[in-house]
């Protein structure tokens, strides 16, 4: 048999089993995550609390939702901050509008986030996780410069086998339409883990969007100058300790804190120290934010 109509033929059925295969994912993650008349997951909308004084502007990781961080902004609100925390385009809605969406329309929703809420507060701090956290530095590095930064996790280098499927992403696209991402190991407390709304899942060229922001991440990190705290785990999974602390030396916020967690896994806002952490958060903004937080803030419609 010639080879063309053998390669077209294989080529045909390929095809086939990618879209059997990616339809397949997606329906299992529409019945997980079940959306409601708004386009979004139930329990992923954006985060508003509070009208003017001291704002936040806490940013989710990638492929999370707001939720991830509903106990830190809620514990935040309560000591005397106007928090927001917007849900980032394509998260929270479906599997497939996650894998359409892009780094810089990411990176935008957030800076406009940041510009909203300076209408609103009289100073701004920001506090991110994972990718969040990347984009956090990058606005942070900009000007005009936030009062505070806090990066919980934050993900600004990747492993090199993901590193290497990122730039080979329309290759791998062919072959592979969604990637499970271990999730189970992001989150160590198995009540958290089962309240999570993140899909697990990722594509290649999402992994080549988040390498985009991880880059643009290490080439804003010395432009830093806001007074920066960095929360890690040990147990992080996807970010060694030896990698967490090459990004933090390239910090340049002044003065600059690390701390670390030993009993959670990726996702610190929500796992088994959030509490602690949520304490040393607001303990650490009280200190170094440029405006100490009052009480009685104005409710606002979550």
């Amino acid at each position: 048999m010639p080879l063309l109509p053998v390669a077209v033929a294989a080529a045909a059925l390929t095809a086939v089993l990618w879209e059997g295969r990616r339809r397949s994912w997606e329906r299992e993650s529409a019945a997980s995550f079940p959306v409601g008349d708004d386009g979004i997951i139930v329990g992923a909308q954006s985060i508003r609390l509070g009208r003017g004084g001291a704002g936040l502007l806490l940013l989710h990781g990638f492929g999370d939702t707001p939720q991830s961080m509903r106990a830190l902004a809620e514990s935040l609100h309560a000591a005397g901050w106007t928090v927001r925390v917007p849900l980032l385009p394509g998260h929270g809605r479906t599997l497939r509008e996650f894998a359409r969406s892009r780094a810089p329309d990411w990176i935008a929703a957030a800076g406009y986030a940041l510009a909203e809420l300076r209408g609103e507060c009289d100073s701004v701090s920001l506090v991110g996780q994972s990718m969040g956290g990347a984009i956090a530095l990058m606005l942070a590095a900009s000007s005009p410069p936030v009062d505070a930064l806090v990066l919980m996790a934050p993900y600004l280098s990747m492993t090199p086998a993901a590193a290497r499927l990122a730039r080979l992403h329309r290759a791998g696209s062919l072959v592979v339409p969604y990637i499970r991402s271990a999730a189970e190991h992001s989150l160590l407390d198995p009540g958290a883990r089962r309240a999570a709304l993140g899909f697990g899942m990722t594509t290649p060229r999402l992994l080549h969007e988040l390498l985009v922001v991880v880059t643009r991440a290490q080439a804003a990190a010395t432009a830093v100058r806001s007074p920066t705290l960095v929360v890690h785990s040990t147990q992080d999974h996807r970010i060694p300790p030896a990698a967490a602390e090459r990004a933090f030396a390239r910090l340049g916020g002044r003065p600059k804190t690390l701390r670390w967690m030993e009993r959670s896994g990726h996702v610190l806002s929500a796992d088994m120290e959030r509490d602690e952490i949520a304490a040393l958060v607001a303990a650490w903004l009280k200190l170094h934010a440029g405006a100490a937080p009052t009480t009685g803030t104005q409710p606002a419609a979550t």
